[in-house]
C-alpha cells in the first residue's frame, strides 16, 4: 500500500514529470502508491474472461508451420500462468499448463486492485472480504486510518490465493489449456533456431517429456525455467504469514479492516500487515537483508497485534520468496519469464497479484500476435518487441522509483514515522487510492502537490530530528543520566 503514497510524492517532487509525455507516464506511475500424457484442444466457451483484441496482424517474416499449431508450454499456474494459458488458448495456441502442487497456496496478503476485478473478469463470490478501511501505524504506535477518501462503490479486494488460483487455472483449461499436475524437472534447449524445447517432468510418480516450441516461466521466484535460460539471479525478500482464526468479537473488528505496521521491530525494510480473509486473518511480515530472523521479526508483530488476536488459534503457517527486483534476462530464444519469475513484485508494498497476470496476459497475446494465431513460427525477436518492449514502457519506470524510493521511507524509524504522518492527509489518501485501485495516474492539483512536496520534506526533517533526540535520550538513559 504505501507505493500509492509515493506516486503521490513524485507527482508533488515534479509536476512537470506528470505532464511530460503523458502517454508513457501514465503507465509508468501507474501502480505506485510443471513419454507425454494425453493431450487434447478443448471447445473455447464465449463465457471466459475479455479475450485480446487486435491482435493478429499478418506477417511473413516468420515460416508457417507444417500442419500444426504453435505449442507452448507454461510453467506454474499462479496467476501469471493460468492468465498466459488462458490467452494463448484462446489466441489458438495448443496449450499446456503444468502446476506441481494445485491444492497448496503462496503465502500472500491476498489484496487486489478494484480494476483487476473487471479487466479479469474476477467474479463476486471469490472475494472474502471489502475492505474499506485501513490502517497504518507506525513505529511509535501513531495510527492514521487510510481510507477516508473512498467512495461508497470503492474498496480493496481481498481474496485467499488458493482459491484465486484454482479459478484462474479450470478458467485457462475451459479455454483449452490442457492442464498437467507435475514437476517440471528440466528443459532441454533446441540446437537450432526452428528446433523444438524438450519440457521433462515427473507425475504420478513417472518421468514424461514434452517438445514444445514456446516455454513460459511462471514458476516462481526460484524459477527453474529462468535456470535453465541462464537468466541471472537477483535478490529476494522472505515472507513469513500465519494464518489465525480468530473469536467471533475479534473478527467482527477485522470485518472490513485492514492493518499495516512499520517498524524496526516488524521488519527493517518491508512492513508487516494483518489482513482479513473468509473466516481468520493473515498476520505476517517480509523481510530482504534480515531474512535469517524472519521468525523474530513474526513475533515483533505478533506482540504489537496481541491484545487484538488474543485468543485466537493459528491453523496455517506459510513461508515464501518474494523477488526484489526484474531479473537481468527475461527473454532467451524462445523462452520469456512472466510474474514472480520475472521480478515482477513492487517494492515498498510486494504487490505482485495484478503485475503477475498483467504479464501473463501481455505474454500470451504478444505470442497470439506474432504467431498469426499460432500458424507462425515466433522468435527471441518477436517476444522482445512484442512483450518484453511493451511491458517496459508501461511498468519498468515503477518498479525502479519504488526500488529508489523505498530506501528514503524504509531506512529507519524516523522515516517511517514521517510516512505515516504524511499518510493522514486526505489529499494524499485520495491520490493513492485512485492510482492503485484503478492503476492509472490520479487528476492532481499543482498546488496540492506542491503542498504535499514541502509537507514530505518538512516532516523527514522534523522527523529525522526527533529520531536523533530520542537515540540521545536512550543512551542518556542507558548511562543512567
Amino acid at each position: 500500500m504505501f507505493d500509492k503514497f509515493i506516486h503521490s510524492s513524485m507527482a508533488a517532487a515534479d509536476p512537470l514529470l506528470l505532464q511530460t509525455k503523458p502517454h508513457h507516464h501514465h503507465h509508468h506511475l501507474s501502480s505506485m502508491l510443471s513419454s507425454s500424457l494425453p493431450l487434447s484442444i478443448k471447445t473455447t466457451p464465449s463465457s471466459i474472461s475479455k479475450p485480446p483484441s487486435s491482435l493478429i496482424i499478418a506477417s511473413t517474416s516468420n515460416p508457417l508451420l507444417p500442419g500444426r499449431k504453435l505449442r507452448a508450454a507454461v510453467i506454474g499456474g499462479g496467476p501469471a500462468g493460468s492468465s498466459a494459458a488462458e490467452t494463448l488458448a484462446s489466441g489458438g495456441i495448443e496449450t499446456f499448463l503444468f502446476e506441481r502442487s494445485p491444492s497448496s497456496s503462496k503465502p500472500c496478503g491476498g489484496a487486489i486492485p478494484l480494476c483487476m476485478l473487471e479487466e479479469f473478469s474476477i467474479p463476486p463470490e471469490l472475494i472474502d472480504r471489502r475492505v474499506t478501511r485501513m490502517k497504518i501505524i507506525s513505529p511509535s504506535n501513531l495510527t492514521v486510518d487510510f481510507g477516508k477518501t473512498l467512495k461508497p462503490q470503492e474498496y480493496i479486494a481481498m481474496l485467499r490465493r488458493e482459491v484465486l488460483d484454482s479459478f484462474l487455472r479450470r478458467r485457462a483449461e475451459s479455454a483449452g489449456a490442457t492442464a498437467i499436475t507435475a514437476l517440471v524437472t528440466s528443459i532441454d534447449l533446441p540446437s537450432s533456431p526452428a528446433s523444438p524445447y524438450t519440457v521433462h517432468y515427473t507425475a504420478s510418480g513417472s518421468r514424461h517429456s514434452l517438445t514444445v516450441d514456446v516455454v513460459i516461466g511462471a514458476d516462481g521466484a526460484n524459477s527453474r525455467v529462468a535456470k535453465s535460460i541462464k537468466a541471472g539471479d537477483y535478490r529476494c525478500a522472505i515472507a513469513f504469514q500465519e494464518r489465525i482464526k480468530l473469536p467471533d468479537d475479534k473478527m467482527e473488528y477485522y470485518k472490513n479492516l485492514a492493518e499495516m505496521y512499520i517498524g524496526n521491530d516488524v521488519s527493517p525494510d518491508f512492513y508487516a500487515w494483518v489482513f482479513p480473509k473468509c473466516d481468520h486473518v493473515a498476520v505476517g511480515t517480509g523481510t530482504i537483508c534480515s531474512k535469517q530472523s524472519i521468525k523474530l521479526y513474526q513475533k515483533g508483530i505478533r506482540e504489537r497485534v496481541e491484545p487484538k488476536i488474543r485468543g485466537g488459534k493459528v491453523i496455517k503457517v506459510e513461508a515464501h520468496p518474494i523477488p526484489e527486483h526484474p531479473r537481468p534476462v527475461r527473454i532467451r530464444g524462445r523462452v520469456a519469464l512472466i510474474g514472480d519469475a520475472a521480478g515482477y513484485v513492487t517494492k515498498c508494498s510486494g504487490e505482485g497479484i495484478y503485475f503477475a497476470a498483467k504479464s501473463g496476459r501481455m505474454c500470451g497475446e504478444a505470442i497470439v500476435k506474432a504467431s498469426e494465431g499460432g500458424w507462425r513460427m515466433i522468435s527471441e525477436g518477436d517476444l522482445r518487441r512484442e512483450y518484453l518492449k511493451e511491458w517496459d514502457g508501461k511498468y519498468l519506470a515503477t518498479f525502479r522509483v519504488l526500488d529508489l524510493l523505498q530506501s528514503v521511507f524504509y531506512g529507519n524509524n524516523a522515516a517511517r514515522e514521517a510516512l505515516v504522518e504524511l499518510c493522514d492527509e486526505e489529499y494524499v489518501q485520495r491520490m493513492t487510492f485512485e492510482s492503485y485501485l484503478y492503476k492509472r495516474l490520479a487528476d492532481g492539483n499543482r498546488w496540492e502537490d506542491a503542498k504535499m512536496f514541502f509537507n514530505t520534506v518538512g516532516s523527514l526533517i522534523r522527523c529525522n530530528i526527533v529520531g536523533k533526540n530520542m537515540r540521545a535520550l536512550n543512551l542518556n538513559l542507558r548511562r543512567g543520566v
